[in-house]
Parts: structure tokens; C-alpha cells; sequence
């Protein structure tokens, strides 16, 4: 059955897309701020916090940290619209923790230089899904206790198998 164009579809109220947008909000600040957090980590430990600081700033370095931050931002983002979505009002810590794993694999995997990773007997591997892990793990405790407290509303019902 066919919808005509701009018809609302089952579930998709106002309210719905406005707890979509918060969402969104909510997971793309904080994986944002995990991601500046880790990006300025990594500097610090190459360079002193001095210098990690004034290279946020200037140049290339500091055009490439806020880029980074912004795509950290937009995959956290897209990350709390999916997770909303995927767990509904199912209590399902595995299917918590798929959506959680499946966004730090996809993410993680994508960051890395595979030449560089395959001589490096796979450490940035390791290393770049550890990271996505940690900052969608917490996106999604921040989202979670939005949900819990009614500040984002769930999505009504559970995941049902299509007919």
C-alpha cells in the first residue's frame, strides 16, 4: 500500500519526528564532545597540552580536528535516530548493544588506513573501534536516561515481523 507524497506514515506523527530531532541532538552533541575529547587525547599525547591546544586552531591541523568533530557529531546523530528506532520499547540488552557495536564497528573500521593497520598487525584497527565504541556507549547511557526520564519520547510499540 502506497502512501501519497507528504502523507504522515503509521508512527510518524509530529511529535514523533520532534522526539526524532531530539534525539539526534542529544547523540550528536555528546558523540561531538567524545570525539573532541579523544582527537585532543591523541594530540596531547604527541605533542603537550600546549601545543595539542593551539592546534585546534590554526591551519590544517586545526581545520582537520574540527572537520573530524563535526562527522563525530553528524555519526552520532544518525546514531541516536537509529538507536530510538531500534529499540523501541523492547528491553533487549542484546539489541541495545548491537546498534551500539554495529555504528563502533562501521565507524571504526572507516577511519582506518588499511595499509597502515595491516603493518601494524592490526592495533589501529583495534584502536578506532575502541574508540567508536566508547563514544556511541555513551551516546547511548545519555540517550538512554532521556528516554527513561520522558525528555526524548520511545517510539511506540515494539519491532514486529512484517506480514
Amino acid at each position: 500500500m502506497e502512501t501519497a507524497p507528504g502523507a504522515t506514515q503509521p508512527g510518524q506523527t509530529s511529535q514523533d519526528r520532534i522526539a526524532s530531532v531530539q534525539s539526534a541532538t542529544l547523540t550528536g552533541f555528546i558523540a561531538g564532545l567524545a570525539g573532541a575529547g579523544l582527537l585532543l587525547l591523541h594530540r596531547v599525547a604527541a605533542l603537550g597540552w600546549a601545543a595539542a591546544a593551539a592546534s585546534t586552531i590554526d591551519g590544517l591541523a586545526g581545520l582537520t580536528f574540527w572537520i573530524s568533530v563535526a562527522i563525530a557529531a553528524l555519526s552520532g546523530a544518525l546514531f541516536g535516530i537509529t538507536y530510538r528506532y531500534a529499540v523501541r520499547q523492547d528491553t533487549s540488552s542484546y539489541l541495545r548493544s548491537g546498534v551500539i557495536f554495529a555504528f563502533s564497528f562501521v565507524r571504526g573500521l572507516a577511519l582506518v588506513n588499511v595499509g597502515a593497520a595491516v603493518s601494524m598487525m592490526g592495533w589501529p584497527f583495534l584502536i578506532a573501534i575502541t574508540e567508536s565504541l566508547l563514544m556511541f556507549a555513551v551516546a547511548a547511557a545519555v540517550l538512554e536516561l532521556a528516554l527513561r526520564r520522558g525528555w526524548v519520547a520511545t517510539v511506540p510499540g515494539r519491532m514486529e515481523a512484517e506480514k
